[in-house]
Order: C-alpha cells, then structure tokens, then sequence
C-alpha cells in the first residue's frame, strides 16, 4: 500500500504497562552507563558516538514506535517519547540521533509498499544501521514546495538520475541509507517525491561537516548528489507523494524535537536546584533567597506544562486524531518545550553565576543546545504559523 496506514506506526500501544516501565528502566540504566560518562568528551571532540549508538540499537531503542511483526519495538508515541526523554537528559546529540533515525524508517513504514518493506525494513529497524533524511536545500528550508533538487527517470524505466544539493543533513557521512526527498516533476508540492537512497550510491558525496554551536557529536552537512543513480525500485509511496511523505515526518520530528527539549530542561533544572542546595552566600544556601527560589520554581513549571504538552500531542497521534489535530499539537509541543528549554537553560546560567558560563559545568553548553532547538525542525516562527493557520 502507498497511503499511511496507522497500523504500520506504532500507533496504537502493543506493550503491557509493566514491559513499558521495564523498557524505561532499561533506558535510564543505559543512560547513566552508556551515555552519561563520555559526552563531554566526544562533545568537546565533535566526535560521532557510532559504537554508542550500537549499544542502544541492540537494545531495542532505534525501533521503537514500529510494529514487532517488523522488527520494531511495538511502542506508542508516547512511550517513545519518553524514552527520548530520558536520553536527551543525559546526551542531547544521542537522543537526537535515536530520534533521527526512528524519522528515516517513517517513509518506508507508512508508505513503502508490502514488498519494499519485506526487502528492507527488518534491516533498519535491526539495531545496526542508521539513517538519513534529505528534505532541506541551501534555498529551501521549511518551504519544501522550493525544493529544486530532480530526479530524472532514465528512458529504460530502471533508475532515476539525481541531481542537485541538499543542505543540513543530519548523520551526513555516517548513514548506511538517505531518503532522498527530490523534484520529479517541474513544479509545486505535488512533484516531489522519496528516494530510498543507498550510502554507497555513485555520484552522492556528502560534504565537510558543518561547525556547530552545540550538539558537535551529531555531524550535520550538505550533501551532493551528481548524477547519483537510484533504482526505479527505490521510489518509496507513489511518485509525486513526497509532499504527503514530509507532513508527517514534521509531525513526527517536532514531537522529537520537544521531547528532547523536556529533558533538556529538565537536566538544567536538576543541575540548578543540586547547585544552589550547595552554594553558600551570606551564611546560607542561595536556594533559600527569595530570587532564586522563585526562578526555580518557574523553571520547573515550565518543564512540567512543556512535558504535558508533549505527551497531549502523543496521545492525539497514538488515538488516530485527524491529521490537522496532530499537526497543531506536534506544533505547539514543539513551540512550547524549546521555548522552554531556551528559558531554563539560560536560567540555569543565571543560577550558577559565574561558574554558569566556564565549561566546568554543562549548563552553558545546554544553553547553547537549547537554542538549536529552537531552530531545527522548523523554526519556533514556523511553528507559530502552523498553529495560527489550525485556529
């Protein structure tokens, strides 16, 4: 089948409550085992945490909101969620690339046909690879009606010729496989269309990484495709339905985004609070000062309305809510939480003082992620469109 189909997603939860709160267990002991001890390292060194991510994906945790019958983890949205949660609090570009590659099994799952899922999809569920997503050009970003990037179908009908560039690819150099999202026909949202593209494909190269703000160990960069030949057989969903395709990656990806965002927040909020219980000023803790304790207070407010808004979003693409109810949600959560995330982490600074802004203590390093977060996946201006245009 080429239209979504709800039951392909991990919908609707298939867990029992108990296997549900084990899986979080798991997740929080791989965090704190797996995660926790090497991110300043490899954020300092801007290096790609693959064998870590390894680690996760035999654990399960790169499959979950995908049916078991596929190789999935049989997960709501929700419980998802999270899972990422837990892993942004410990390691934002870790979450961020779990999150990344549940977004490249989406085209497939929810369109690919019987057969291309047969072929492919165990494999990308399996724990082992990862993937990408092509939608952004260097003149297109949340417009994707812009997108210039073609695919020219060969006279033999066997593979397409692709040509063009795509910008601010997440696991750029690292994916084993891209969805390719690119023009097949001269103009507008109805021309474009996916391709399942091989890493290994001829006339693809990915460019130098770009030199990030924050969250250095997840490698973001352009990539190039010249006369980059993909088999026919690759077109995932009917040509012309990238557009369709993309909607709901959106969806998805904001709902990432805003979990990341809550734990995020969350960390700086555990940090600040730890900090200020210690930190002794005019012979008392600083938390007990009336101006801090009420910034903490607002802080941890702020991450409880966000993590509600979040699971409220979930719950709406887990019980099958019209598409326009999920959109407007997934926009506000991810308004929302990285809106938050941007306010707590910067009050965190503020609560450290001047040990807030030296690298000895991660809430400047947070600080700066937050703001990624604002911007990726739509920028919180978009989000604000999308949500005035549901009213």
């Amino acid at each position: 089948m080429n239209d979504e189909d709800p039951q392909l997603l991990g919908r609707t939860a298939t867990r029992r409550p108990d296997e549900v709160r084990d899986l979080l267990t798991l997740t929080q002991e791989l965090a704190d085992k797996e995660l926790s001890p090497h991110t300043d390292d490899f954020e300092e060194r801007g290096e790609f945490p693959r064998e870590i991510l390894r680690t996760l994906g035999r654990a399960g945790l790169l499959a979950l909101p995908y049916p078991a019958r596929h190789g999935g983890g049989g997960l709501s949205y929700e419980a998802y969620l999270t899972v990422l949660e837990i892993l942004a609090k410990r390691w934002l570009a870790v979450a961020q690339s779990v999150n990344i590659h549940v977004l490249s099994c989406y085209p497939l799952a929810a369109h690919g046909t019987d057969e291309q899922r047969e072929r492919w999809l165990h494999g990308m569920l399996g724990g082992e690879q990862i993937g990408a997503n092509c939608i952004s050009e260097p003149d297109a970003g949340s417009d994707i009606s812009a997108l210039s990037c073609a695919a020219h179908l060969d006279s033999d009908g066997r593979s397409y010729t692709v040509n063009g560039t795509k910008a601010w690819t997440s696991h750029a150099g690292h994916a084993d496989y891209y969805n390719l999202f690119c023009r097949t026909a001269s103009s507008g949202v109805r021309g474009i269309s996916v391709l399942l593209t091989p890493d290994r494909t001829l006339g693809l190269q990915v460019q130098r990484p770009e030199n990030k703000m924050g969250a250095r160990s997840s490698p973001t960069a352009a990539v190039v495709l010249d006369q980059a030949r993909v088999p026919a057989d690759r077109l995932i969903g009917r040509d012309g339905k990238g557009f369709l395709i993309a909607t709901g990656l959106f969806d998805r990806g904001r709902l990432g985004i805003a979990a990341c965002a809550v734990g995020l927040a969350s960390a700086a909020v555990d940090y600040a609070v730890a900090y200020t219980k210690t930190r002794r000023q005019f012979g008392r803790p600083v938390i007990d000062f009336q101006g801090v304790g009420f910034m903490l207070a607002d802080m941890s407010t702020q991450v409880a309305a966000a993590r509600a808004l979040v699971r409220d979003a979930a719950q709406a693409l887990d019980g099958h809510a019209r598409d326009a109810v999920v959109t407007a949600a997934a926009a506000r959560a991810k308004l929302f939480a990285t809106d938050t995330a941007m306010r707590v982490t910067t009050d965190a600074v503020q609560a450290l003082g001047a040990y807030g802004v030296v690298r000895d203590h991660p809430v400047e390093r947070w600080m700066r992620e937050a703001k990624l977060l604002q911007i990726i996946e739509g920028t919180n201006q978009i989000q604000r469109l999308v949500i005035a245009r549901s009213l």
